[in-house]
Parts: structure tokens; sequence; C-alpha cells
């Protein structure tokens, strides 16, 4: 049949466009990245009763192959805890066996935070350097904002929520010239946007944990 990489709302339910809807209402098999995450979200838009599976980090390379059996006999959606699934995360490696598997794959365009927050940044961006996710391990990541140094373009940071502080302590340590842009948990109530220097960001930060999206701005 066929593997659909569906997005989903970032924060606020109602965004989950109606042909995503459509998709994960005819769909035999939804496989989730945490069980937690996406069954509220599901059940918040009537779609109950489906066989859930489950890929995340910790699927090992046999998980992989027997999901894309699956696809090959059934309609398969994708959707990762929140935004468009298969980027920066384990997603992509299913995508890319269905594809060498002759297993036809279709994406719907939707939810996406680096865009967004591209959007919101109130600058135009022509190109930019996507860093995503930096290692956890300390001399690794040191070692990788060394390189971002040498970058000219607006760079794109993400991480986990529980690294924020961490990563806008280490972007001024970097970056003490450079202006940041910086959003928090997008589309939901408590969503926070600010543009300065990342020792101001750290002054004024409302929560010390949330998803963000981090830009570090051109001179």
């Amino acid at each position: 049949m066929a593997l659909y990489i569906v997005p989903t709302p970032l924060g606020n339910m109602n965004d989950l466009t109606l042909r995503a809807l459509e998709v994960l209402q005819n769909s035999d098999v939804i496989i989730v990245e945490e069980f937690k995450e996406s069954t509220p979200v599901l059940r918040h838009h009537g779609i109950k009763g489906k066989p859930l599976e489950q890929l995340n980090e910790h699927s090992q390379p046999e998980d992989l192959l027997r999901l894309v059996e699956l696809c090959k006999t059934k309609q398969v959606a994708l959707i990762t805890d929140c935004g468009t699934p298969a980027f920066c995360d384990p997603g992509s490696d299913l995508v890319g066996l269905c594809r060498k598997s002759k297993v036809p794959v279709l994406g719907l365009p939707g939810p996406s935070s680096l865009m967004l927050a591209l959007s919101l940044a109130g600058q135009r961006v022509d190109s930019f350097y996507f860093r995503g996710f930096l290692p956890a391990a300390n001399e690794p990541r040191a070692q990788k904002w060394q390189e971002l140094k040498k970058i000219n373009e607006p760079i794109i940071i993400m991480d986990t929520p529980y690294r924020l502080k961490k990563t806008l302590l280490e972007a001024d340590q970097h970056f003490l010239n450079r202006p940041i842009f910086l959003s928090l948990n997008l589309t939901q109530p408590n969503e926070w946007v600010f543009e300065g220097p990342a020792k101001q960001a750290l002054s004024q930060l409302p929560i010390d944990k949330a998803e963000f999206v981090l830009i570090i701005l051109p001179k």
C-alpha cells in the first residue's frame, strides 16, 4: 500500500489540516513516536480504535523491517510527537527503507516549528544553516559551537526542552556580538518569542523548560 507522512499540531490541536485528518481516519495503522504524546491528539480528533505502532530512538533494526512489511500491505500513517515527521527523528530511516522496498511514500504539508520560527523572526532569510540538535556530551558540543562561529548565515539550533537555558548560556558565550531570535512553545497558550542578546533572553525567560527554536541572526 503506502506510507503517509502526516504532520500533527505543534501545540494547538486545531492546527491539524483537513487532509491530515482524512488520511489518519483512513489509515489501517498509525505509527507514533510516543504513545502518551500522540494519543491525546488522535482522541481529540475522534480517531479511536486504530492499531498503533511505535518508532523512536529506541527502535531496533528489526522493528523498522517489520514496519516496512506493514507498509507493503496496509495504508500506514507516520506521525511524531508534534510537527512534521521524518525530520530530525527516526522516521527518516523508515522513509528510506520504504523507498528502497518500492513502497510509495506520500508527504502532507503541515505544522513545522522551523518554518514558523523563521516567519516570526521579522527578517528576510534567503538562506540559513540548519544545525538542529547539538551533541549532548560536553566536549563534542563545545566543538560544534566553535565550528558554528565560522558561519555568517542565520543558524538554526534546536534541542530538548530541558537544555533551553544551557543552550542560551552557550549562545551568549560563543555569539556575544550576534543577536538571537528565540521562540518557545509555538502555537500554545504560553507561546513566547524574543529578539535581542542571548544574555537578555536568559534574564527574561518566562519558563526554564520549553520546546524551542533558536535562530542566531547575522551581525
